[in-house]
């Protein structure tokens, strides 16, 4: 309380002078502690006489305009403590919740970044990585189309056993406290470091071979809280091995495979052989010494009626059936390169071209990527082994593989210049089949995502939908960047989707229907915004 009548007290002689005079509230001075530039709260306080919302968030919003929350991953990677430090300042408020503060000088944040960020990079640089890599963030699918290599998890030391022994054993007595009563916070962060380390030492950095490691590259970014992020072993296709082609046999015939004939027709009685394409009948061979290849066509002819007989044979095996798709589709989405299915299926993963800032950070995006990195440390290095490997997994987990890389090709991005609604149509119907909830998976509606690139109308139909025409009118009087920021703070929680984002079942909630979020009543002020429940407009309230 002391620190707060002190920092009443610094605001600008100015606005003190106004507040004494009963030219403002209590509440709207407290506002003006956000910062202590007198410059700039005389300029804010002479900018809201132009207009007619002087409430208190709108201060504080303006004040804040253009600074970086404490909240940023770049914040957390670098730490409050180095910005200070380096001569940063940051906006604090005694009076609400602000989550850290504010940081004024995103400049040298950007600068402290990049620094720590080089930092990193030379160490991982020793490691011997041909090349690296490093951004604040990657867009997603940033790795598509490399080979990924596949380390061995270094084995743990006596210390390190020990320690790892011991953790568990502390994590096992502490659970153990939880069960018969004796929960705190304190215990509970406990058992949340316990997790986090024991973690960090399962994913420790893999070991590969010096050849393969001189080679390949590695991304260095920051993660969605603040934490390094390494992405090591990726091998691009211009760095790949040199196939040396095979040797000339003494006889003059080459050992190489033959170039690719056309191919098989898709079904029915015929081959599917183009006769045109084939070379001409050759003659019996002579009866000589030793033993001659076979001819490139009689060797085709051979293999067409090879391949109709495992069409037929496979078509009655569902269960060989389901194996062969599901190695088509691992070789696919883990390996990319050096093996090829006698399946013709293929299994493209499309990329987003435009994508929103954060999707790589997104739920799913980390979800997808932390079950393939699941996938992968549990199949073979080398992809020859795969069937083998495949074969040796029990049922359930055949079946769940084959659901992860059947989800890599989902494809319902809408695109101008690539139009196929039959194909978005049934996305909306797979997502209804299984339970969809955009909501659920993490998307809410923000300035930056959303609300701030639409048209003032969308903003608000979009609050008039999940709050009702009240609720609506409390903002349409507010400028474009300012209504789409209030907005998003109305519609937090509310549950509300953009058109493209509904599915079949959704439909947009109904303002005339009392058991859906209709229009805000009077009794229903709970249900807003302290900032907004608390400045109403008094016509609005009267009703």
């Amino acid at each position: 309380m002391v620190r707060q009548r002190l920092k009443l007290a610094a605001v600008s002689p100015k606005l003190l002078e106004v507040y004494a005079e009963d030219g403002m509230t209590v509440e709207q001075l407290m506002a003006f502690t956000v910062t202590g530039d007198h410059a700039r709260q005389e300029q804010v306080w002479d900018q809201l006489q132009t207009g007619h919302s002087r409430e208190p968030y709108v201060i504080r919003r303006m004040l804040t305009d253009g600074v970086i929350r404490a909240t940023d991953k770049r914040v957390r990677f670098v730490g409050i403590d180095a910005y200070e430090a380096a001569g940063g300042v940051v906006l604090r408020d005694l009076f609400e919740q602000d989550q850290g503060g504010w940081l004024q000088d995103s400049a040298l944040l950007d600068k402290l970044v990049a620094e720590k960020l080089r930092a990193e990079v030379e160490t991982i640089r020793a490691e011997g990585w041909k090349w690296i890599e490093a951004a604040n963030e990657f867009p997603y699918g940033h790795a598509a189309g490399l080979r990924r290599l596949t380390g061995e998890i270094v084995p743990l030391d006596d210390e390190g056993q020990a320690r790892v022994d011991a953790l568990r054993a502390e994590h096992e007595k502490l659970e153990a406290q939880c069960d018969t009563g004796e929960f705190s916070s304190e215990i509970d962060q406990r058992l949340d470091a316990i997790e986090a380390e024991l973690k960090a030492i399962e994913r420790r950095p893999l070991a590969y071979e010096p050849e393969e490691v001189s080679r390949a590259g590695a991304f260095v970014s920051i993660t969605a809280d603040g934490m390094l992020r390494v992405e090591r072993g990726y091998v691009r296709s211009e760095d790949e091995p040199k196939v040396e082609p095979e040797e000339v046999e003494a006889c003059g015939e080459s050992t190489a495979s033959p170039p690719p004939s056309d191919r098989l027709a898709d079904a029915g009685n015929s081959t599917g052989v183009n006769e045109a394409a084939m070379p001409a009948a050759e003659d019996e061979p002579r009866d000589d010494d030793g033993l001659k290849p076979l001819s490139d066509r009689l060797v085709t002819e051979l293999t067409s009626f090879k391949t109709l007989a495992l069409r037929d044979a496979l078509g009655n095996d569902p269960d060989a059936a389901f194996l062969a798709v599901l190695h088509a589709l691992c070789l696919k989405a883990f390996y990319h390169f050096g093996a090829d299915s006698c399946l013709e299926i293929e299994a493209r993963s499309a990329g987003f071209a435009n994508q929103a800032p954060g999707l790589a950070d997104s739920a799913p995006a980390r979800a997808i990527e932390e079950r393939h990195r699941r996938w992968a440390d549990q199949l073979p290095r080398e992809p020859e082994a795969l069937w083998d490997a495949l074969t040796a997994f029990d049922g359930d987990s055949r079946a769940m593989l084959f659901a992860h890389c059947a989800a890599l090709t989902v494809n319902a991005v809408h695109e101008p210049y690539q139009r196929h609604p039959k194909a978005l149509a049934h996305a909306d119907r797979l997502g209804d089949a299984i339970g969809l909830d955009l909501v659920e998976a993490g998307w809410m509606p923000t300035a930056e995502n959303y609300l701030g690139r639409v048209p003032k109308a969308r903003i608000l139909e979009a609050v008039r939908e999940a709050k009702g025409d009240q609720a609506a009118e409390l903002i349409d009087h507010l400028k474009k960047g300012d209504m789409a920021r209030e907005a998003e703070r109305l519609l937090e929680g509310s549950g509300w989707l953009p058109e493209p984002l509904r599915g079949l079942e959704v439909s947009r909630p109904s303002t005339d229907d009392p058991a859906t979020d209709g229009p805000v009543a009077v009794d229903d002020m709970a249900d807003l915004p302290a900032f907004l429940a608390a400045d109403l407009p008094e016509a609005i309230a009267a009703e």
